[in-house]
């Protein structure tokens, strides 16, 4: 028995509506395309951007997020600096605690190294009152690295006699887990070392 040929007219008609369906498909997704590569362009336009040193172009988010970590960096490292030299005997013991949490077994070996060498006990013994002044600290970024070099002024109080002095102390900042209220800056010191230390002078005081 032969197989019946299919009515012309359906095959068409099925045929036509393939065509159709592929055209629309097209379109639609031609359409779509130029859409995104529009509103891509758009938000493009619509972003600010700030020029780098070397002529490449930064996101100004990005260029925000790095004035925050500035900000966040230099409120770390006097949080630090005031915890570890801003003491006294009634304050040492919790001040040095609160320090330690800002830094890593840098800040921790140097802390121990003043403790066997005596600091803490002659604070103990002859009631001295070391004050913090000042702080001023430098930030350097290099590679996505970020390094400081801190000058702290500070005075020891020995009763009838104040004298001041200046440390000049150097490290590197990396980004950790936030811990409040222990590390509210979510940055921990390493490299920790404590560079110069001096006696200021009346003439350096004057300047």
């Amino acid at each position: 028995m032969k197989t019946p040929y299919k009515n012309i007219y359906a095959v068409l008609k099925v045929n036509r509506f393939i065509v159709i369906a592929v055209i629309v498909c097209a379109f639609l997704s031609s359409t779509f395309s130029v859409w995104i590569a529009f509103n891509t362009n758009q938000k493009a336009l619509n972003s600010a951007f700030a020029i780098n040193t070397d002529g490449s172009i930064i996101p100004l988010k990005l260029v925000t997020q790095k004035e925050n970590f500035k900000v966040e960096a230099l409120a770390h490292l006097d949080l630090f600096h005031n915890y570890f030299y801003n003491i006294d005997a009634s304050n040492y013991e919790r001040n040095l605690e609160k320090a330690l949490w800002l830094g890593n077994s840098s800040v921790d070996n140097l802390y121990r190294q003043k403790k066997a060498d005596g600091v803490y006990n002659r604070l103990l013994q002859y009631s001295l009152v070391e004050k913090v002044v000042s702080i001023d600290s430098k930030i350097e970024e290099n590679k996505g690295s970020y390094s400081f070099t801190t000058t702290t002024i500070f005075e020891i109080n020995r009763g009838t006699i104040i004298d001041k002095y200046e440390l000049v102390s150097t490290g590197n900042l990396i980004t950790v887990d936030r811990n409040f209220p222990n590390n509210p800056h979510g940055l921990l010191i390493t490299n920790y070392f404590e560079n110069t230390l001096k006696k200021r002078t009346d003439e350096d005081r004057k300047k």
